[in-house]
């Protein structure tokens, strides 16, 4: 289970990126090696022997292409500001041990960004990395390079702020009499590109956020490609990942192209309990191409899937428990078994795609709260799941719970309560029939 610093450089050179005719001279930088370890780190020199404490001590230090090991640890960033923004493109691996000679990111050496709700802390992204507005002397727009961020696991939990701090129901606003933020209002990671740069977030942990948009959102332009795999997604608001395009043209060679692969997410929420918008494992924006495969996409509080109207080439994924449907294609919702017949953005070579009934092994704890919460119109959410989830009990078994005569009442709103990494990294550990993510190798 542990690997050796080697094994991640061969698989990332198995993409055959490297830095393209299109990058331009601002993103050409040959970049250096930074290492981080929140246990044994002090400075900002940033070298192996001499790591520094922090990703947010040296942002500002960062050139284009510079590659940044980080050890295991809790990460809250610069003054514990609880997110760390980077302007140019890099490379992040976490979940190294403290002497940087292997990595177990999910096990024995998690590296760990999250943050705290103290008033008037930031509420921008755990990660954000942007590109899309450095520009040449001459006044145009950087272009070109890479982005990858490989092994971090990104709580907000600690970011959210919580009904009487009973942490069962986020709130959205801030409090300024008990001295409590928002709880933010964005992804866990969140990477804007600029033309012909490629990104890749991969053997990630998201969890506990409550954005509109993606808890992973990868935004990639023109000529550039997005690699989204092994990532474990759940409970947030929002999308659980979300692949969006910032090309407005027509020529479809320069498209953005996105593989999402292998990925597992499970119990997106709606934006709060009565929008009508979120709530989906996967979003994909129209004006980009995307290979999506392998993936389990489960108990989206609206569905599994929505494709705003992109070229996509479904294999083998799986759905499972989505309340309103399992493919949206702009306004048309279709069940699994539907999707092959009905979708007019599907490749017709897509196939395997299927809808199960699976066993999540979460800690029964979570298992109880979220079994027994009270939905709008619960009658009629039922009445649409696919894969039928009949009633509680049909839940509570999904968890592996006891069977009970009748619901679960809870005495405090629930919406997005609290799972901690304890609790949730059981349910990404392993794959079911192949379809969704493993502990990374």
């Amino acid at each position: 289970m542990k690997n050796q610093i080697s094994t991640a450089i061969i698989l990332l050179v198995s993409f055959n990126w490297g830095i393209s005719q299109n990058t331009s001279p601002n993103f050409s930088n040959e970049g250096r090696d930074w290492f981080i370890s929140k246990n044994t780190g002090s400075g900002q020199m940033g070298t192996k022997e001499r790591p520094a404490k922090d990703l947010g001590n040296i942002i500002h230090h960062l050139k284009p292409n510079d590659r940044i090991h980080i050890a295991e640890g809790i990460y809250m960033s610069k003054g514990s500001s609880g997110s760390d923004e980077i302007n140019v493109p890099v490379k992040i691996y976490g979940g190294y041990d403290t002497s940087f000679t292997t990595r177990d990111p999910w096990d024995a050496h998690k590296t760990i960004f999250t943050g705290t709700n103290e008033y008037m802390k930031s509420t921008q992204p755990r990660i954000y990395i942007r590109t899309d507005q450095q520009r040449e002397n001459n006044g145009q727009k950087s272009t070109g390079s890479e982005i990858i961020v490989d092994g971090i696991i990104v709580d907000h939990g600690p970011r959210n702020r919580y009904h009487l701090d009973k942490n069962l129901a986020i709130r959205r606003k801030a409090s300024p009499k008990s001295q409590q933020n928002p709880s933010p209002e964005s992804g866990g990671i969140v990477i804007v590109g600029s033309n012909f740069t490629n990104i890749a977030v991969q053997n990630c942990v998201v969890m506990n956020t409550a954005p509109t948009e993606g808890a992973i959102s990868l935004r990639v332009f023109k000529g550039g490609q997005g690699i989204i795999q092994n990532n474990f997604c759940i409970n947030n608001t929002g999308y659980g990942i979300q692949a969006r395009t910032g090309y407005v043209g027509s020529d479809e060679s320069v498209l953005p192209k996105f593989q999402i692969k292998h990925n597992t997410v499970l119990f997106t929420w709606k934006h709060d309990p009565i929008a009508s918008y979120g709530g989906d494992a996967l979003a994909i924006d129209q004006n980009l191409v995307a290979a999506i495969e392998n993936n389990a996409l489960g108990y989206g509080h609206m569905g599994g899937l929505y494709n705003k109207g992109a070229k996509i080439t479904m294999k083998n994924n799986l759905f499972t428990g989505n309340s309103k449907y399992d493919y949206r294609e702009i306004n048309d919702k279709m069940a699994v078994a539907d999707i092959l017949d009905e979708a007019m953005y599907l490749d017709p070579m897509s196939d395997g795609n299927q809808g199960l009934l699976i066993k999540i092994p979460v800690a029964e704890r979570w298992a109880e709260i979220y079994a027994g919460r009270q939905e709008i119109s619960r009658e009629e959410v039922d009445a649409a799941v696919t894969v039928p989830n009949t009633g509680a009990n049909q839940l509570r078994s999904i968890f592996g719970l006891n069977l009970q005569g009748s619901a679960v009442a809870m005495d405090a709103e629930i919406f997005l309560p609290l799972i901690t990494i304890e609790e949730a990294l059981p349910a990404g550990m392993y794959p079911w029939e192949g379809m969704g993510c493993n502990i990374p190798k």
